[in-house]
């Protein structure tokens, strides 16, 4: 049995790589922040377009590339790895999968080909207050075709054109798709602990919107497609914590004190192992995730709770651990270990916190246990 990749898999995360070091640099995330007018990297969304990462595991029938979930995970990898300031989770593991598990034929015909392509960028709205989302909290209504309420930490919300909005509908929670651009609409973009990675607030008012009609039951729909976009994530915070670990070992190897360079110290060593110990970690556990996306395994949901938390805490870990060991210049605004401390925070409350992926694991065991 061979589990390693392919040599097309293989080319294919050489080749997002080598694109993203020439035209997706830390420059680029470091001008995004910096700016006033850009949401996202446009230049660079546009490229990567262009190379059918947004269609990867998009049907050829609506556009797509056609290879898979797999091959997706690599990609996610390379994005993270750059801290490419593009809505590419929003809008591949969110809005795309959304429409993937739950629009009709019809819809996917209508809307996948603009996901695709890279025309259209999506995002997924959930959170209306801090805590967990569940049915019972979401107080946004959809009826007669139209949305009234407001969502909070939408990512990428500015960069976003459409939105897949949870609502409370009459027969329960469902999930719907509106157009950000059209009348009824506010979008209140809001300060980000990454302004390489927009957040903003959603008003609806009376806001029309179609309903997403496959799942009769949105709220399984909504925690099935949290569960798949967690997959994928996972892969991005495993490249940004390797990324940083890469930077700060050249750093302490390149900077010297006592006659010798910081790297040889024991100490620093030690923290260094155990930083790459929980990148691995995380790496095996986001390896099972993208085996259970990629087969539709039932183990899909505990998968990915295992890949989330361990994720999380490797890109957090290491970028803290980043910020130490580069002394005095890793809090400067200069060097780059900011932008990597940035993105980690952002991607471990985007799709909500470890806790809630810890009880979520929690009730997943023991769904498993009582089975």
């Amino acid at each position: 049995m061979n589990f390693d990749f392919s040599d097309e898999q293989k080319l294919l995360q050489s080749t997002a790589r080598d694109f993203l070091e020439r035209d997706a640099p830390l420059e680029v995330c470091r001008r995004v922040l910096e700016s006033d007018d850009e949401a996202y990297a446009a230049d660079v969304w546009k490229a990567t377009a262009q190379l059918g990462w947004q269609g990867t595991a998009i049907p050829e029938a609506h556009g797509g590339a056609g290879f898979g979930y797999l091959e997706l995970a690599l990609i996610a990898e390379e994005v993270g790895r750059s801290l490419a300031p593009i809505p590419f989770g929003s809008s591949v593991y969110l809005a795309t999968e959304a429409v993937l598990q739950g629009g009709s034929p019809a819809q996917q015909a209508a809307w996948l080909p603009g996901l695709a392509s890279g025309a259209s960028i999506g995002t997924l709205a959930v959170a209306e207050g801090p805590g967990r989302v569940r049915a019972e909290s979401i107080g946004t209504t959809f009826r007669d075709g139209v949305v009234v309420g407001s969502k909070r930490a939408v990512p990428d919300g500015a960069a976003a054109d459409h939105a897949i909005v949870a609502v409370c509908a009459g027969d329960g929670v469902a999930l719907v798709r509106v157009d950000l651009r059209a009348e009824g609409v506010k979008v209140e973009v809001v300060p980000s602990i990454d302004p390489s990675r927009s957040n903003a607030t959603l008003h609806f008012e009376r806001a029309a919107a179609e309903r997403l009609e496959a799942v009769a039951d949105g709220f399984s729909l909504l925690e099935q497609v949290l569960h798949r976009a967690a997959v994928l994530q996972a892969f991005e915070q495993i490249g940004g914590a390797a990324r940083a670990l890469d930077i700060t070992r050249a750093f302490t190897l390149e900077r010297f004190a006592f006659g010798r360079p910081i790297a040889s110290f024991q100490a620093l060593k030690h923290r260094m192992a155990d930083i790459f110990t929980d990148i691995e970690i995380a790496r095996s556990n986001a390896f099972y995730g993208a085996w259970a996306l990629a087969s539709n395994a039932p183990e899909l949901g505990e998968a990915a709770c295992s890949a989330r938390i361990t994720a999380s805490g490797a890109f957090a870990n290491a970028t803290r651990e980043m910020i130490q060991m580069h002394g005095g210049v890793g809090y400067t605004w200069e060097y780059d270990c900011h932008l990597f401390y940035r993105r980690a925070q952002w991607l471990s409350a985007s799709l909500g916190p470890a806790s809630e992926w810890r009880e979520r694991l929690i009730g997943h065991l023991t769904a498993e246990a009582v089975a």
